[in-house]
């Protein structure tokens, strides 16, 4: 077992768990084991949840030695001895009624919070109803936005929206770890030919593109490469990189409301198309005067090459051809 002098990262033996990471803080006699997103607050908070004990014998992804780890309040700040990524504070707060951890370093309590509003207008004019797959751990609740949520299966996704119990549009969320997990375990491909079957569909990201960079444990040109094969693979699977949890919900929810305002707007159109008389056959188009003249004088017919066509002419050529 880790001495507790040291910060330690290790791999959760829980595979069904979304929080993929365990970290001992070496706090208190025994220390404090947290499930952890991520191995490091690098570009947005990660969310902690506390674990009943630490493996026997963990797959360890890193371990520091500790300048100081000190309760205060309602955190706990970390110094870890090394030069850099070496500040960071573990907050306890509640959330909705809940108690909920966040961890956090100076450059991402700045950035978790960016300097934008999210607009309360309704998505392309309607309050939507969204489902959210019965298997979605911590769903998104669309609390900011004017949507309900009911939970179901879906086929693919995270989150859908139907109209007429047809699902029209689905977005599926990940982490950056779980989207480089995903992709590194081969189930990517997978998860975006599902996805491709759907009528519309988007994978959002609650991260921005530059993390690509700064992922660890797998080489970043992996998953740059990985992304941009898959975008070319399935075209019309967008994957989308928003920033910030609070963001990709709210371009999830405007992405569900445009699909259906698309998919009703396309059946009403369908509908009055039907609804229409049928025009019938074109007539046939009228000869041109080249293909009068050829005609004549294939027949012996004495025509001049310019002008007008003779109606005598003309008429001779409607009877041959039975129009007139």
């Amino acid at each position: 077992m880790a001495a507790v002098e040291d910060f330690v990262v290790a791999r959760n033996p829980d595979l069904e768990s979304t929080l993929p990471y365990l970290v001992r803080l070496p706090i208190d006699e025994a220390g404090i084991v947290l499930k952890v997103r991520d191995t490091w607050p690098r570009t947005a908070k990660v969310y902690c949840h506390p674990s009943t004990d630490w493996p026997a014998d963990p797959e360890i992804v890193e371990r520091v030695g500790v300048r100081s780890c000190v309760r205060r309040g309602a955190a706990i700040d970390l110094v870890l001895d090394r030069g850099r990524e070496n500040r960071s504070q573990f907050v306890f707060t509640r959330a909705r009624g809940r108690e909920v951890i966040f961890w956090q370093s100076a450059r991402t309590a700045r950035q978790a919070r960016p300097n934008v509003a999210v607009p309360t207008r309704r998505a392309s004019g309607r309050a939507l109803e969204i489902l959210v797959d019965s298997h979605e751990r911590y769903a998104w609740k669309f609390t900011a936005q004017q949507a309900t949520t009911r939970r179901q299966a879906l086929p693919a996704g995270d989150y859908a929206t139907e109209v007429d119990d047809t699902i029209v549009a689905v977005v599926e969320r990940k982490s950056m770890a779980d989207l480089v997990s995903t992709m590194t375990t081969g189930k990517l491909r997978y998860l975006l030919a599902a996805l491709a079957e759907l009528p519309r569909a988007a994978l959002v990201v609650e991260d921005r593109y530059s993390a690509v960079f700064k992922v660890t444990h797998t080489r970043p040109a992996v998953v740059a490469e990985g992304l941009a094969e898959a975008q070319v693979r399935f075209p019309t699977v967008p994957i989308i990189f928003c920033e910030t949890r609070p963001l990709a919900q709210e371009w999830t929810y405007r992405f569900l409301g445009a699909a259906v305002a698309h998919h009703l707007d396309h059946t009403a159109v369908d509908q009055l198309a039907h609804s229409l008389p049928a025009a019938g056959p074109l007539p046939p188009a009228p000869p041109t005067p080249a293909a009068v003249r050829a005609w004549a004088v294939a027949n012996g017919y004495e025509i001049s090459p310019k002008g007008r066509i003779p109606r005598s002419i003309a008429a001779a050529y409607e009877a041959a051809h039975g129009s007139g």
